[in-house]
Parts: structure tokens; sequence; C-alpha cells
């Protein structure tokens, strides 16, 4: 039975946007503040820090069991701290691996910049992605190779077509407190962030206001 998954708010970390602060302390209080997922993400951590901090986020939400802990890219990782699951992106592990590897039990991501990978994405065994995140919304500094954005209409079309296949979808890519709105609008099971709360001086504050622009998505 694959863990329990809420999108509605989910969180991807930035250990250097975080800083002097540690990840799992902001974790922690954008928990607490209405984050209803997390996935960690730190592209330049060694294996064996890029564990250290999934564990340190494990341990933060310990009584938050309901909050599911995705690790970014690193199957082994993922696998080691028997995190709830895996995103990759279109130049990462190949799915179906990372899916084999996990068995039926974790979820699994998939960021999808493009009606082709989406495409693709439905092509694939049943079963073999939970999740697609359509990325990016808007061009976003966080990751610049990701390019100008997808725009608000084709979200929209790319989240129509995913949902009826049976896949859960977030947007992601340039949301903030003043865009969440209207990136829900689109019809997505919820929205990622990055620097809205782990650059935020209160990441608890942060959430809150971001949640509260995501009411709507829940209920859906």
């Amino acid at each position: 039975m694959r863990p329990a998954f809420d999108p509605t708010l989910y969180l991807v970390t930035d250990t250097q946007l975080c800083r002097p602060r540690p990840v799992a302390d902001v974790v922690r209080a954008a928990v607490a503040g209405g984050v209803t997922a997390v996935q960690v993400r730190d592209k330049d951590a060694p294996r064996r820090e890029l564990l250290s901090l999934t564990r340190s986020v494990q341990a933060a939400l310990a009584d938050r069991p309901d909050v599911a802990v995705v690790v970014n890219d690193a199957l082994d990782v993922a696998l080691l701290a028997g995190a709830s699951g895996v995103h990759v992106g279109q130049e990462d592990l190949p799915v179906t691996e990372v899916r084999a590897a996990l068995g039926p039990d974790r979820l699994v991501g998939l960021s999808v910049e493009s009606t082709e990978d989406l495409a693709a994405a439905l092509r694939l065994p049943a079963g073999t992605v939970d999740l697609v995140g359509l990325s990016p919304v808007w061009a976003t500094p966080t990751k610049p190779e990701a390019g100008q954005g997808l725009g608000l209409a084709t979200v929209r079309e790319l989240a129509a077509t995913a949902r009826a296949a049976g896949l859960t979808t977030v947007a992601i890519g340039g949301i903030d407190a003043t865009r969440a709105a209207a990136a829900a609008a689109t019809g997505v099971h919820g929205v990622c962030v990055v620097s809205a709360i782990c650059a935020a001086p209160d990441p608890r504050a942060a959430a809150a206001a971001l949640r509260a622009q995501l009411a709507p998505v829940g209920a859906r």
C-alpha cells in the first residue's frame, strides 16, 4: 500500500536558500504552517550528506506521518532512508527502473515539461508513475535551465489530460503567494514551492499565506 500523499502544498527544499537555518528546522516550521508534503532536494550534496539531510527531515516530522517525505532523484538515498518515494526529472534515472527498484509501495513522481513529456508518461505501464510535476509554470531562478515557463493555459491543458488518466498533478516553478491561486485554478491537485518558503524569514507564516490561497485545491 502506497503512503498517504496530500499534494496541496508541496515543499521542495533548497539547502542554500534555507541557510543559515538547518533545512529540517525550516521544514518543521513550514509543515506547522500548512505544508502537506516535502521533497528533499539538494543537487550539490554528496550522497552521504543527502542521506543525512533526508533523515534529519524525517526526524523533524516524526510526529507527522501524514506528511510524505520524497527524495529528489537519489533512488539509493530514498531506499536507505525508507522515504515515501522518489521524484525524477526527464534527464534523471529512467522512471520505469525507479519503479522496479522501489516496488509497488512507494510513490514515484515525474517532471513533465511539455505535451510530449506527458504523452510519453501516459504510455508507461499502469502504476509506474503516481504524480506528474508540471514544470515550470513560470521561469524560476531555482531552476534556470527549465526555460521560460509553460504558462497557465498549457498547465491547465496538461493537468486535465493527466487527471483523466488518473495521475496526481502538481504545478511548480515561480509560484509564490501572489501566484498560488492562479496556479491552483488550472485544475492541479496542488502546487510546489521552493524559494517562497525556503528563503522566507518566517517559513511558518509563508506556508500559512500560501495555504490560504490553496484551500479550494485540497477540497477537490
